[in-house]
């Protein structure tokens, strides 16, 4: 974050291979068994249209995709550990789909899995329409979640010692797994 400059990043380069991108490529092999095939994300930032233009991400993340834009997350940062799941990007057609599944019988399941999630102790991270969506009644049951145009359970941690850890993949599997009946009703509905 202090450095964040073409110079800085190619004196540091190796560290970063060692200390950070071999660790976290790691920890996505070991999750792999259990969740799918984990992409580990480039470290530099896509400045195009953003007015910030640091060349360089300040963390460093895995994701396990289930379907489109739907799956598992885990970050590293200053910050510490992020473990995410869900669907994040909703756009037009899939938060139609999303809309229809809740609204069906099965909308009841997204509820258990929600609650389930959160018991676990991760936090539900939902993009909200300020306002109830068109043609959805005031008194539906599962209004809060017909709002939603995104649905990610986080959970923060504080940040690892050493990313090599055995630790903090079963951290991290602890939290996916709790997530899992959520991520694959949201795979399902949004397929």
């Amino acid at each position: 974050e202090e450095h964040n400059t073409r110079e800085w990043w190619q004196a540091n380069r190796a560290r970063y291979e060692v200390v950070v991108k071999g660790p976290m490529a790691a920890l996505g092999d070991a999750l792999a068994d259990g969740f799918g095939t984990p992409k580990l994300f480039r470290p530099y930032r896509d400045v195009r249209f953003s007015p910030d233009k640091s060349p360089y991400k300040a963390h460093q993340g895995v994701v396990v995709a289930t379907a489109s834009h739907v799956g598992y997350y885990v970050q590293v940062s200053a910050d510490g550990l992020m473990v995410a799941a869900g669907w994040w990007h909703g756009e037009g057609s899939a938060v139609a789909s999303y809309r229809r599944a809740v609204d069906a019988a099965s909308g009841t399941e997204l509820v258990r899995h929600v609650r389930r999630a959160e018991r676990a102790g991760l936090t539900l991270d939902a993009d909200r329409m300020a306002t109830r969506p068109r043609g959805v009644a005031a008194d539906h049951p599962r209004l809060d979640l017909m709002r939603c145009r995104t649905l990610i359970f986080v959970a923060h941690d504080a940040p690892p010692a050493h990313l090599d850890d055995p630790g903090y993949a079963d951290v991290v599997r602890a939290r996916w797994r709790a997530c899992r009946p959520a991520v694959e009703w949201l795979t399902s509905a949004l397929q």
